[in-house]
């Protein structure tokens, strides 16, 4: 790396593992002035593909407030929807660049069944778009 000063050559003379990643502590090979930089793993971008076929960014919000509204009044803790979305994410990451939304709407299924049958019934009846009551018992009988 050039210095930030001279654009000279540096070396480094201390390195360490931080939350904001790789930090190394650098001095120039000319001028003598040291200086700090972080090096840090890019994070791939994981698109969306719609229904519709429109393409959007991935929302770890939108994905935990859809959670938070399939949870709403039942007793389970913010603690838990953040893990939700966590390995949901972590899975999405593994599959590829692009995702159909439904792999993600089966996902969040399959972790509200075993995490709240109430929840779970609110989230699939948006999700599967339900049309009448007996949609609804046809769910509740999955359960």
């Amino acid at each position: 790396m050039k210095c930030l000063y001279c654009k000279s050559d540096t070396k480094v003379t201390d390195k360490r593992e931080s939350p904001e990643g790789t930090r190394r502590r650098r001095e120039c090979l000319k001028c003598g002035k040291r200086f700090t930089t972080y090096e840090k793993p890019e994070i791939k971008e994981i698109i969306v593909v719609k229904k519709d076929k429109r393409r959007e960014k991935f929302s770890k919000d939108k994905l935990k407030s859809g959670l938070i509204k399939a949870c709403e009044k039942r007793s389970v803790s913010i603690e838990k929807i953040d893990k939700i979305v966590r390995d949901i994410e972590e899975k999405l990451r593994k599959k590829g660049k692009e995702v159909k939304s439904d792999m993600i709407g089966k996902m969040v299924i399959n972790k509200l069944k075993r995490l709240d049958e109430v929840a779970y019934i609110r989230f699939a009846s948006v999700y599967n778009e339900f049309k009448d009551i007996n949609d609804f018992k046809l769910a509740i009988k999955q359960v």
